[in-house]
């Protein structure tokens, strides 16, 4: 946000120096693009993000919108009353253009030709740095060894059931060869699971973290959820197995 008010305020002094009104104009337009979206950012960006994301005044795309709005509002109804955006009659412009100082005018391309390189290379410095931001909190949970049955004891015993019969009959299947049967009964898994991650959660948040990240490995060996093909038979028995080991 910093860079384009820096250079649009850059621009305007060298405007207010003798460049050409309407190069600068330009320049200024340009650059009210970023600094737009960079404020917007900052508005409705939330004030604690994760790491390489921005943080703001967590105001919210909505309210952020409304101000948006309330400000173009204001600048129109202001123009419109002071008419102080009204320009020179073609013929007084031209006058205008005709006296002004040549040698301003170049003095001030010239400057904006090192404003060019100075933020070109401000970038590239810029881009070259290492990313510092907020460190990520370590998930420890998925790696914690818990003993069988551990994970789930705090859930009530027929919700676990139920995901280990459909965990049990995507095994049976897979062991079978039916690619089909044990897919569906993966899928029927993942989405039971899904479904009660708002109630089992909050029962255990460490055990809810440890069955998902065992669940996870097991839904991407049938490709569900990942963006892979499905991995041999073997390799499914094998998450299928750890994941009703850690169910108990």
């Amino acid at each position: 946000m910093l860079l384009p008010l820096g250079l649009i305020a850059a621009i305007t002094a060298l405007w207010k120096f003798g460049a050409n009104p309407v190069l600068s104009f330009w320049f200024a337009y340009i650059l009210t693009r970023p600094l737009g979206a960079n404020i917007g950012d900052w508005l409705a960006s939330p004030k604690v993000a994760r790491p390489g994301e921005p943080t703001g005044l967590a105001l919210g795309t909505f309210t952020t919108s409304l101000i948006f709005l309330g400000l173009i509002l204001a600048t129109v109804v202001y123009l419109m009353v002071t008419r102080s955006d009204v320009t020179e009659t073609h013929e007084a412009a031209h006058a205008a253009h005709a006296t002004g100082d040549p040698r301003k005018e170049r003095v001030a391309l010239a400057g904006f030709g090192l404003l060019a390189v100075a933020t070109t290379g401000l970038l590239g410095w810029a881009h070259g740095q290492p990313h510092v931001g907020p460190v990520p909190e370590e998930d420890n949970t998925s790696a914690v060894q818990m003993a069988p049955g551990q994970a789930v004891k705090k859930f009530p015993p027929a919700k676990v059931a139920a995901l280990k019969t459909l965990a049990s009959t995507s095994l049976k299947d897979a062991r079978s060869g039916n690619a089909t049967g044990a897919h569906a009964a993966a899928r029927s898994l993942r989405d039971l699971w899904d479904a009660d991650q708002a109630s089992l959660q909050p029962m255990d948040n460490i055990g809810w973290t440890s069955i998902d990240a065992q669940m996870d490995k097991a839904l991407k060996t049938f490709g569900i959820d990942h963006s892979n093909p499905p991995m041999s038979p073997a390799q499914q028995e094998k998450e299928l197995n750890a994941l009703l080991t850690d169910m108990g």
